[in-house]
């Protein structure tokens, strides 16, 4: 009796550590839904998941364009519950987007770069306001094949977020194409072609390593972010930003991070990378297949540390499907769990296994060992990349690409000390649609953080290289240095032929002004007046402000800025006084009636702007209006001028707090119309204006 006791106690003491060590392993790993405890569950099916895929095509046009609606089509093809966004300004994507009705949307409502490339940052931001089960980002022209939905719908089961890659494979040739109904493969001739023949066929033609520079990046929900921080502004389709976002996710450990390259099948054509630009002009295919995108990444290199170098990527879980189960393998540590059952099995340590490991399991784990290797890529052997950051834009060559049809092009100044205000005006005439602008940097600072931005951006060679960081507002030597920048700039861009509208980054713009000054003509400067009294002339003396005007191209126009930057090289104030006692005369002698002057020797005319239309800082106090914009749109207001104030702190609070703001320097991303969706956080968009404030 004592001795079966003891038998018993054993065996009740075995199977209590077993149950304490399995549980343990099962804790190690992500839980799963129990789909048979409710009937909604129940019914959970590949066909029941909404999905949406987010893309950023180029133009639909030639052989990229067909590569693309392949691509597209074969997308609408894995369920009837996918939809579609394409990010992009394009007139043809929206042209192709049309006939399939609601199924592909476009949206354009994120930052491009001034060429027309999406920022990746932008678009995983943006996608967080679609309402969807599974989020899925891929390029533009890799074809889905088979395995995603039904890899998507056993992953699903997953009972925590999750983000899932899958690397694309490079193919030589794929004869094929979908039928009418969008179901069906065939070849050109209408045979109909099984997805298993597909595969044998892909098979062939695969072409070197899978890496991952081109791969789907398929997540399940919004609410917890895919890493940590901030997301640096890579342009979408370029560079090697997939390796940073999935370093980041697998160090921020905010999701459970694996491999599907070998569930789905995902493919692209062979060919050379082709980084053309929206824009057919060809100075931008220049300029874009030469520095942009690598400067861009290069400097992003630079300051983002090793990322670039990482290992991580051979440490992901990889999701194998076979014995006709899916299974995870962590090939490093040789751990092993299924799907449909809860526990881990060290391959390395476990002399028996479940009864779901069978012997063909291990034998297709075995198997993805080698293939493991293939799968990871050095980036280190893909780019070598310089720690310094070129200046490869000339102001010519973005004239000739921003300028619009009646070569006007809007020049704006700034140094790094207001490059928060310059986004927030570079987001304002986004936001408006107006592309011809182009930002002269007064330092190397605010040129590289431009570049990083997608502005067109150029340096002046003979800028100020003393420029104070807070001590550079009106009055200061500081400023006087820097404002004689501008007129420098503006004769220079005249003389190329291009109509200039000048404007300071401390303009906020309501609506374009450009058609309604182009309507004074040649010969013309239409400049905003600075008189801050209600009533009586608007063109006093000293009251011309060189923030806002507008310069015609034309020989009279060009002969008095001539004059007025020749009057400034020689004083010692600021331009401001230089325009207005070279052109109005000193003392005002060239005053024509309350809102005009004439130069004598040109024959300029200088035309004050309606101080309704063009307000200044101090005219009727609307910028101590409760709500300024409000305010200022009763005026019928095309812009207000954020000056008559001191200092820039003071000029920066001014303007957040008025609600006149447009950019995000927590995200680094522009807010029209989306507040508080832009966050990698939960932080919402007031608690980030506090932050911004505070910080200044």
């Amino acid at each position: 009796m004592k001795g079966s006791q003891v038998e018993l106690w054993s065996v009740w003491l075995s199977g209590f550590v077993f149950i304490a060590l399995s549980l343990y392993a099962t804790q190690r790993l992500p839980a799963f839904k129990d789909h048979s405890r409710t009937s909604e569950d129940a019914i959970l099916d590949s066909t029941s998941l909404s999905i949406t895929i987010f893309t950023a095509p180029k133009p639909f046009k030639g052989s990229t364009g067909t590569k693309q609606t392949l691509a597209v089509r074969s997308w609408l093809a894995l369920s009837a519950y996918v939809t579609i966004v394409l990010y992009s300004r394009d007139p043809s994507v929206a042209s192709f987007a049309e006939a399939f009705d609601s199924r592909v949307l476009v949206d354009t409502n994120i930052d491009f770069t001034f060429l027309g490339t999406p920022f990746l940052h932008s678009m995983i931001a943006k996608s967080r306001s679609y309402i969807s089960d599974i989020s899925v980002i891929v390029d533009p022209e890799t074809i889905i094949l088979s395995g995603f939905t039904s890899t998507l719908n056993h992953v699903y089961q997953l009972d925590r977020d999750w983000l899932l890659v899958a690397s694309a494979q490079n193919v030589s040739s794929f004869p094929f194409h979908l039928d009418e109904s969008g179901k069906h493969w065939q070849t050109d001739n209408g045979k109909r072609m099984k997805i298993q023949e597909l595969q044998k066929i892909l098979q062939k033609n695969w072409q070197g390593k899978r890496c991952y520079t081109r791969m789907l990046m398929v997540w399940n929900s919004k609410d917890v972010p895919l890493h940590d921080g901030v997301l640096p502004p890579f342009l979408y389709g370029k560079g090697i930003h997939n390796n940073w976002v999935i370093h980041e996710a697998l160090s921020s450990e905010f999701r459970f991070i694996f491999d599907a390259s070998l569930t789905i099948t995902s493919f692209y054509l062979n060919k050379e990378d082709d980084f053309s630009p929206i824009h057919g002009n060809s100075s931008a295919v220049d300029i874009e297949n030469g520095n942009w995108e690598y400067t861009g990444n290069s400097y992003i290199g630079a300051n983002y540390g090793s990322f670039f170098y990482s290992e991580a990527n051979s440490s992901l879980v990889k999701l194998l499907k076979c014995n006709k189960q899916y299974i995870m393998v962590d090939t490093k540590k040789n751990i092993v769990y299924s799907l449909r059952h809860k526990g881990a099995i060290n391959l390395m340590k476990e002399s028996f296994f479940p009864f779901w490991l069978k012997e063909n399991t291990i034998y297709c784990i075995d198997r993805l060992k080698p293939q493991t290797i293939s799968l990871d890529c050095s980036v280190k052997d893909e780019r070598k990349i310089p720690t310094t950051l070129e200046l490869p834009f000339s102001l010519e060559s973005l004239l000739s690409i921003t300028a619009d049809k009646t070569k006007t092009v809007i020049l704006t100044v700034a140094g790094y000390s207001y490059k928060d205000m310059l986004m927030s005006w570079v987001c304002r005439l986004r936001e408006l649609s107006v592309e011809n602008f182009v930002v002269c940097a007064l330092d190397q600072e605010t040129y590289r953080f431009s570049i990083l931005q997608g502005i067109p951006v150029f340096t002046d060679p003979i800028a100020p290289s003393n420029i104070s960081f807070d001590d550079c507002h009106f009055g200061t030597k500081c400023f006087q240095r820097v404002t004689k920048v501008k007129s420098r700039i503006v004769l220079k861009i005249l003389k190329l032929g291009y109509n200039v509208l000048l404007s300071d980054v401390d303009v906020y713009w309501f609506k374009n002004p450009v058609p309604l000054l182009q309507s004074f003509g040649p010969a013309v400067l239409a400049a905003q007046s600075d008189e801050y009294k209600k009533q009586g002339p608007i063109n006093l003396p000293r009251r011309l402000n060189s923030g806002f005007y507008y310069a015609h191209s034309d020989n009279q126009t060009i002969a008095a800025i001539e004059k007025v930057v020749r009057h400034a090289e020689t004083s010692g104030l600021s331009e401001q006084p230089s325009f207005y006692d070279t052109l109005c005369g000193e003392g005002g002698s060239n005053r024509v009636g309350d809102n005009q002057c004439v130069e004598p020797e040109t024959n300029l005319t200088v035309h004050f702007l309606d101080r309704d239309l063009f307000p200044n800082g101090a005219y009727q106090e609307l910028w101590r209006e409760k709500n300024v914009k409000a305010a200022c749109l009763k005026k019928g207001s095309y812009i207000v001028h954020n000056n008559w104030i001191s200092g820039r702190l003071k000029k920066l609070e001014r303007q957040v707090l008025s609600g006149l703001w447009e950019y995000d320097p927590g995200t680094r991303m522009c807010l029209w119309g989306w507040h508080g969706t832009v966050s990698n956080s939960e932080v919402n968009f007031e608690e980030r204006v506090d932050s911004f404030l505070s910080s200044l």
